[in-house]
């Protein structure tokens, strides 16, 4: 009986598991665009993962308010093979279902959110507008 109820907790688990990795996919489509914040390594460039994943990215969210339509959080573990470093610290990955969505969100909040980056690294982001194909 007991072995039965683990497996089954087992199973719950595995599931909702999977059902989060896969809600970013659910609410993703063909002609959204992403926009991708990227944070590259180098020798004296920091970042606070906390910082940022727990009061930046959630201070866009609000800013940003209905126009942002998915977040995600990228860090860096290695580079091609464990042995060679982490080519970015983190990457973010913004989504809305238009560019003006995203250009009407940023723009107005432009001066806050640029300016709280100090609070999280020193690194000068790199960012890029896309459109979403798969």
């Amino acid at each position: 009986m007991k072995t039965k109820i683990i497996a089954l907790i087992l199973g719950a688990v595995i599931l909702t598991a999977f059902q989060q990795n896969t809600s970013a996919d659910a609410k993703t489509k063909k002609g959204m665009i992403k926009v991708t914040i990227l944070y590259p390594n180098g020798d004296g460039k920091t970042f606070d993962m906390d910082y940022y994943s727990n009061k930046h990215m959630p201070m866009l969210k609000t800013l940003m308010g209905d126009s942002l339509k998915l977040l995600e959080i990228d860090k860096g573990i290695s580079g091609r093979t464990p042995d060679e470093p982490i080519p970015y610290l983190a990457i973010g990955y913004l989504y809305f279902d238009k560019l003006s969505a995203y250009q009407n969100s940023f723009g107005p909040n432009a001066e806050k959110i640029v300016g709280d980056i100090p609070n999280y690294t020193n690194i000068q982001p790199i960012v890029q507008i896309s459109e979403v194909l798969q």
